[in-house]
């Protein structure tokens, strides 16, 4: 298998990043363990995940839950033939800075 750095132009866009933390959230909800263990870690409720899907900060949240998780990343990355670097690159992108993020990631909503 050939891993891709991205899709089509890389996570180096805010719109392809945005892109990717979507599909990264349809990879959760795919598989019922990995879409609770998210609930339960953030505190969402079902009826909430749409409300705050669609809050600022949202989306680079859902790509640093992933980051967080090795063995979650490795295979998000390896369903969407990416390298996990890229992945976390489109977190940072979305985050608005260039470094790693730290603290409580569900504080912003």
């Amino acid at each position: 298998m050939v891993l891709r750095e991205t899709r089509t132009h890389g996570a180096g866009s805010k719109d392809n990043a945005e892109a990717l933390a979507i599909e990264a959230l349809v990879y959760l909800a795919q598989d019922e363990a990995r879409l609770s263990r998210f609930m339960a870690l953030t505190g969402l409720e079902a009826q909430d995940l749409r409300a705050a899907a669609a809050a600022p900060g949202f989306l680079a949240h859902v790509l640093d839950y992933v980051g967080q998780d090795e063995s979650l990343l490795i295979a998000f990355a390896a369903e969407k033939h990416m390298v996990p670097e890229a992945i976390m690159r489109a977190a940072r992108l979305l985050a608005g800075d260039d470094a790693p993020r730290e603290g409580t990631w569900r504080e912003s909503w």
